[in-house]
Formats: C-alpha cells, structure tokens, sequence
C-alpha cells in the first residue's frame, strides 16, 4: 500500500515537472518572441534617458530646496548670492563635464564613460541628503552639474549610435520629455517631503539608472572606431537584428580605410615628437569639413535651443506669468501648472512629430513662430507697462504664454538633443560632440545668470528683445548649413558634410603629417 503511494506520488512529481519544463519552455518562446530589436533599443536607450532626465531633476529640486531652507535659517543661513549660486552652479560646472568626457568616452568606450558620468551626480544627491550647511549642497549642485556635462555631450551621441534611423528622431526627441517628467516629479514628490527625503528619492532612481548602464552593451560604433570588428557585428545585430547590416558594413568599411591610412605610422616615443603629431593631427582635424562644419551648425542650434525662452520658464516662469496677467484678475499658480502639463503634452507630440515630419522643416517653423511670440510678447509687455493698450485682458497673456511653450516644448528644446545625436562623424564624434556641448553649457548659465540683470535693467520687453534677436541669427545659420537629418544613417550624415564617402586617398594627408613628426 505504502509503495503504491510512493509510485502515485512519484507519478504526479513527475508530470508536475514536465509541466514546469512545458511553461517555461513556452515562456522563454513567448520573451524571445517579445524581446524584439525595438524592446532592446528602448532598454539602451531608458539608461540614456534618465541620465538626460537629470536636468529635470537638479533644476528642479531648486523649486524645492531653497523655500524650504529659507524657512530653516536657524538651521541653515543663506543669503540671496548663495540662493543665486545653488541654482546656478550646475550650469558652470557643465563645462568640466564636457571637457572630462571626450577623452574617457574615446578612450575607454561609451560604457565606461556612461557609468562614470552616473557616478557624481549619485554621489551629490546622497551629499544633498546629508547635507548640514550650505558648502555641502553647493558642492554636492557641482558634482552634479559635472555629470550633467558628461551626459551632455555623451547621452544624444549613444542613442545616435544605438537606434536605427527610423527610430533615432522618436528616441533622442524623448529625452526632453523625460526632462520635463522629471521636473514634474521631483516638483509633485517635493510638495509633500523635505528637501531631504526628495533628494533620497532622486538617489534611487539615479541608482536605477546605474544598474541598467551597467546591463547595457558598448556602443558598435566604437568598437568599430577601435577595429573590433566581430564584437561590433555582435553589438549591432544584437541592437538592431539583421535588417539593416547594410549600415553595419558601411560604417566597418569606413573605419577599415581610416585605420588602414595609419597602419604603417610609427610615432617616435618621445613626449615632444608625441605632442607635435597630436598638434599637427589636430590642425589638419581643423581643415576637414566632416569636422568643423558639423561643429559649426550645433554651437548655433544650441545657441538656438537655449536662448529660445525655456530658460526663462522654467525657473522664473511665475516672475513671467505674473508681469503678463493681473494676478488679481487670474490665478497665476494655476497658470504656471498649465504651461508645465502643456510642456509635457507637447514633448511627447515632438516625438510623434520627429517619427512622421523633417528635421529642418519641424525646426524652422518652430522657431519662426517662436520669433514672433518673443516679439510679440515685448511689444505686449511694453505697452502694458507703459499704460499704451486700448484693451488689455489676462487671456492674452495666458495665451501668449502656452504658444510660446508650445514653440519650445516642439522645437527650439528637443531638436538640438535629437540633431546632436545625428551629424557628428565617427572620428571626432567625441571630440565634436563635447565641443559643441561647451557652448550648451555656457548658454545654459549665462542665460540663468543674466535674466535677472537683464530684467531689472531693460525690463521683460527689452529681455525678449534680445533673446529674439539671438535665436533669428541662429536660425538664418542652421536654415543655411544645416542639412536634413531624419531617416539617415550616420554614416550618409557624414558622408554629406564630408562632400563623398571616405576613400583611402582622402585620409593620406593624415599618415603623410605623422609621418613628418617622425
């Protein structure tokens, strides 16, 4: 009887496993079946993202930390520089960021350089959320505002090299829209938690951010660049599956000619020769078009982006709103939420926006409208403050406000991310990209740093003013030397700005200088 119950028992141990065996077989098919190239693209691409959306949370726990220590000043004292500076310093220290990056990116890959960018700013919330004065925050904003300038120059280029061209514009243009989730979270998580406990949350998902960098492979463009060229077909099909090897072959094809060139160059070990080939390689990098013209067209499409308004509405959006409608007419807190739920509305249409229209064409209308507004809203805030409308109500404010961010939230914010991403070449891609980053960055803090200046002594109509003159000048250039970008490979981009596709006779020059510095 005993055995009989043994056998009964082994039978259903032994059907319940070929159950299990039948489920997770079926399971495994059914995950290989879900986890497509475009499953894989957004894993990569979400790790890039949340270290973009950085910006949204840095800048804006600024909202948070300083109404909160103002009412702590037997805790903690601060004056209105120091307040100045806690909101400005990760603006300066993007520059540091910038200049850090090309040389660990180039040299050690976009993995390594990805997870060292994450670091400091893991470090400075933690530092933010045991801070006991004032030098620890302002310490722990640099930290950060160093990461933000790594990924600055290193966030659109990955997802560039990551994505296929169909889905490149819809990936890099999403970046701004988590930016501006960001903001809305460390804005809603704020409203109920200290300073403290928000700068805990931001850790974690900071944290997050890290362990998906780490979970992500190296970028294929430059395994390529370093001539790993079976890791590179690994990486590239792995990301993009085996309908576009055509890209593939053409981008090994192009790094084969430009390390070929080279192959027989033998540099003397000597610090001064090393230095002068570095010098005279670099002049001659100067010279090339696939070069400088890339670099040329982003200073002026971040120029663009920065001075198109989004500085002045997100940290002094309710100084704007308020000097545009009677606050005893319209309730301006409700104002200002609007235009920060129609940031997020619009962020996520620019990505739909980047999937279905041109670059150039969303670009140019956008920032042509965005001219207007700017100029409208001068001459609107000029003759309100001069006592010179025969007719003035708050909706017209109101409205000119939300058309101004629907021009930014569409255009002037997430093209220059998505257009960073697309035309620098695979040579100097970091080198051009952290180059033209600096100028991001020097936009990015004197535009905070000079409103207030600018508005004390021109007023809001003379401050528009000239933000309108600077992104018309900008838009004249990128309406000129910019070309159309959408649906490209990265390998045509360059091909273009170039004027051919790379031969071996057009990078002789480079051997033939090495050479000279022997």
């Amino acid at each position: 009887m005993v055995k009989a119950n043994l056998i009964q028992i082994h039978d259903v141990i032994r059907l319940n496993y070929y159950f299990l065996l039948f489920f997770v077989f079926s399971f495994h098919n059914k995950m290989v079946r879900w986890i497509t190239p475009f499953v894989k693209q957004c894993f990569v691409t979400s790790g890039v993202a949340i270290s973009m959306a950085q910006f949204g949370l840095v800048f804006g726990i600024t909202a948070i930390l300083i109404p909160q220590l103002q009412s702590q000043k037997p805790v903690m004292l601060i004056d209105e520089s120091t307040e100045s500076w806690i909101a400005a310093i990760p603006g300066f220290a993007l520059l540091f960021g910038n200049f850090t990056i090309p040389t660990i990116m180039g040299k050690y890959g976009r993995k390594v350089a990805n997870i060292i960018s994450v670091l400091p700013v893991i470090v400075g919330w933690l530092l933010i959320t045991s801070a006991s004065n004032t030098y620890f925050i302002l310490a722990a904003r640099f930290l950060q505002g160093i990461s933000m300038g790594m990924s600055t120059s290193l966030g659109p280029i990955l997802i560039g090299e990551y994505t296929s061209p169909k889905y490149r514009g819809a990936f890099l243009s999403s970046l701004c829209l988590v930016m501006a989730m960001a903001t809305l979270t460390v804005h809603s998580v704020g409203s109920y938690v200290t300073w403290q406990w928000t700068a805990f949350v931001c850790s974690v998902i900071t944290f997050i951010d890290l362990l998906i960098v780490i979970n992500s492979p190296e970028s294929p463009s430059w395994l390529a660049d370093q001539g790993k060229y079976e890791d590179c077909r690994k990486v590239f099909i792995w990301l993009r599956g085996d309908t576009e090897n055509e890209e593939l072959e053409k981008m090994i094809e192009a790094s084969k000619i430009v390390r070929e060139s080279k192959a027989d160059v033998v540099i003397s070990d000597t610090f001064v020769k090393n230095l002068k080939a570095k010098f005279a390689v670099g002049f001659e990098a100067l010279r090339r078009k696939e070069f400088y013209k890339p670099i040329f067209v982003m200073v002026h499409v971040y120029t663009l982006g920065e001075w198109a308004g989004i500085n002045i509405l997100s940290p002094y959006i309710v100084e704007v709103a308020e000097a545009l409608v009677d606050k005893d007419k319209m309730n301006v807190p409700l104002l200002v939420v609007t235009v920060d739920a129609q940031r997020i509305i619009m962020n996520a249409a620019a990505i739909y926006f980047m999937t279905k229209f041109r670059r150039r064409v969303i670009l140019i209308s956008t920032t042509m409208l965005c001219v207007a507004v700017l100029l409208l809203i001068s001459a609107y805030s000029y003759a309100k403050t001069s006592n010179l409308l025969p007719f003035d109500h708050p909706s017209i404010g109101a409205i000119l406000l939300h058309v101004h961010m629907f021009t930014i939230a569409t255009g002037s914010v997430p093209l220059p991310m998505t257009i960073s991403g697309e035309i620098f070449p695979l040579q100097f891609r970091s080198v051009s990209g952290a180059l033209s980053a600096v100028f991001f960055s020097f936009h990015l803090f004197i535009t905070v740093k000079t409103y207030r200046y600018l508005r004390n002594s021109l007023g809001l109509h003379g401050t528009y003013l000239i933000y309108a003159a600077i992104v018309t000048y900008c838009l004249v250039v990128s309406w000129i030397f910019l070309p159309e970008t959408k649906d490209r490979t990265l390998q045509e981009i360059e091909d273009e700005f170039r004027g051919g596709p790379p031969t071996r006779d057009r990078d002789e020059n480079t051997a033939e200088i090495l050479m000279e510095t022997k």
